[in-house]
């Protein structure tokens, strides 16, 4: 059934704010007929790097507020060392939201990549993962450049920290958790 929601819409990719972020859930939301109980958030990336906390920030922050299916948190990250196991975490028939911090150009910092496509994780850093979800959230924390991991690793906390919010604060309002009753 998902294959076939895939191919009657247009594949698209676009960024956007905090605020469009919103109403681009709702929108997964309301045209999937979707509760918090029929989505699973993959939340990818590692505490170990600033730039790439924002997945395990954001999967805590939805832990924390009761969401049932939740992969990736602070306490149990999902990253490119265990990415392929916690994918088979995924319970059958859910429509899967992956949630992911990238590098992008100087102007996007602050912004949202959004996809009705699955995500690459680990592709602006060179590597080759398995893609993830039904749809793709990846926050733009810092502009890239030639070192990547440097990069990540001098992020702003601040910035990721407020992204984190804004990511939660969306899907909070578009997946409300009192709809799972």
């Amino acid at each position: 059934m998902k294959e076939e929601r895939v191919h009657e819409q247009e594949q698209f990719w676009k960024n956007m704010d905090g605020t469009q972020l919103g109403f681009f859930l709702l929108e997964i939301a309301i045209a999937g007929m979707l509760k918090p109980d029929t989505v699973a958030f993959v939340c990818i990336g590692t505490d170990r790097s600033t730039g790439d906390a924002l997945g395990p920030l954001v999967g805590s922050r939805l832990k924390e507020a009761g969401y049932p299916f939740v992969i990736g948190t602070l306490e149990s990250p999902c990253d490119a060392s265990n990415l392929a196991e916690r994918l088979q975490e995924i319970p059958a028939g859910r429509t899967v939201i992956a949630i992911d911090a990238c590098l992008g150009q100087k102007q996007s910092v602050g912004l949202y990549q959004v996809s009705n496509q699955p995500l690459a994780p680990g592709k602006s850093v060179g590597k080759v993962l398995p893609q993830v979800g039904d749809y793709t959230i990846a926050a733009i924390v810092n502009a890239d450049g030639p070192k990547q991991y440097a990069i990540l690793q001098t992020t702003s906390l601040h910035n990721v920290l407020k992204m984190t919010e804004e990511v939660a604060q969306a899907i909070f309002r578009a997946f409300p958790i009192w709809r799972v009753l």
